[in-house]
């Protein structure tokens, strides 16, 4: 079964995310955006072996961390979607801009893509594109779990922001819509800042794309 623990990160509260398979104890690293000896101590306490990197998008409080934890551990980036890379190669802008410690860019070994997978240990998750917060955003899935990794498309009563260059609120409604709520109302989901909560539990009450919305 896979399982997972949030590690707050930078002055954003970022939720990184630590996944891993509790057979294997192989994980992931989900959107390390930066505070890389508070991820690396998480790890360590769990006793887990770090595979992998994984990246919903290129903001620089879900990726300002990757290139340094990628280097020390030794470990593959896999994701966002191709369509990051502006938001990717101007990291170093982005550390002056919100006033974050300069950070390296970076080229992901593997961009992703909709329909994708990526594995943790014996798990598998699929790969959803679902752009408006910024154009080659992706969520991961874990079936088995019925869990969801969202980063900045949904959060407990809200959606993310869709201001920033390439962002699109029409978009982003519909990846909500169109590619989050078919997978199911019993989908637990952890965003990018803020509390976990459930797609049925947005449908129900969340103001910009509950189903009264």
């Amino acid at each position: 079964m896979l399982q997972y623990k949030i590690v707050p990160v930078t002055p954003f509260e970022q939720n990184c995310s630590l996944l891993w398979c509790d057979v294997s104890r192989k994980a992931a690293v989900v959107d390390p955006g930066g505070d890389v000896d508070r991820i690396a101590a998480a790890i360590d306490q769990l006793g887990l072996t770090v595979e992998k990197i994984l990246l919903t998008h290129g903001h620089i409080d879900h990726a300002g961390g990757t290139a340094e934890l990628a280097r020390r551990l030794a470990v593959p980036v896999e994701g966002p979607e191709k369509e990051e890379r502006f938001w990717i190669d101007a990291l170093p802008q982005q550390s002056k801009m919100f006033g974050f410690p300069q950070v390296e860019t970076f080229t992901p070994d593997r961009w992703l893509a909709d329909g994708d997978t990526v594995t943790v240990g014996q798990e598998t998750l699929d790969v959803l594109h679902c752009p408006g917060h910024t154009p080659g955003h992706v969520v991961f899935f874990s079936s088995s779990a019925r869990l969801a990794v969202v980063g900045d498309v949904l959060f407990a009563g809200s959606i993310g922001r869709t201001d920033f260059p390439r962002g699109s609120h029409a978009d982003l409604v519909q990846s909500i819509r169109g590619k989050l709520w078919p997978l199911g109302n019993d989908v637990s989901f952890i965003p990018g800042h803020g509390p976990m909560s459930t797609f049925g539990e947005e449908r129900d009450s969340n103001p910009y794309v509950g189903d009264y919305a």
